[in-house]
């Protein structure tokens, strides 16, 4: 069997964090893999006269972020989420920089599993979301295709 984390286990506080800024062709793009038509993502004159008062993306977009985070950073690649616990609590708006951040809180020392605190923060420092996660991380080949475990 292959180690999961060629570079040594993550240990509890370890931190990643990514950002990115969210555009209108998220939007447009989450629609094509989803079917999320919202009227909230779509609808000028709707999302005004919602508690937004503005286009909103949808909650996938806001939590992919933390799909890289965990896949390319913390735990790192081959990492999987076995379950999350995700409080939408803001939106987020095309135009907004969001940070998504994972925060190492437990890490089995009999496999590969390990627990995450969880956030993706707006650049003027709202948090949208907020929880938890559970990863899995699979030992990846130098090809970058997962080993026998």
């Amino acid at each position: 069997m292959t180690a999961p984390w060629p570079n040594g286990a993550p240990k509890v506080g370890d931190v990643a964090e990514m950002s990115r800024t969210v555009a209108t062709s998220d939007i447009e793009s989450f629609t094509d893999i989803s079917g999320d038509r919202n009227p909230l993502h779509y609808d000028l004159q709707a999302a005004q006269s919602s508690r937004f008062g503005e286009i909103v993306v949808q909650g996938g977009v806001t939590s992919a972020i933390l799909n890289a985070v965990v896949a390319e950073k913390l735990p790192g690649p081959g990492t999987v989420f076995l379950n999350v616990n995700w409080d939408f609590k803001a939106p987020v708006r095309p135009g907004d920089t969001i940070t998504g951040r994972v925060e190492i809180t437990q890490a089995r020392a009999d496999k590969p599993i390990t627990t995450l605190r969880t956030t993706v923060t707006r650049d003027d420092g709202t948090v949208a979301l907020d929880g938890t996660a559970v990863c899995y991380t699979m030992a990846m080949t130098s090809h970058g295709s997962a080993a026998s475990q």
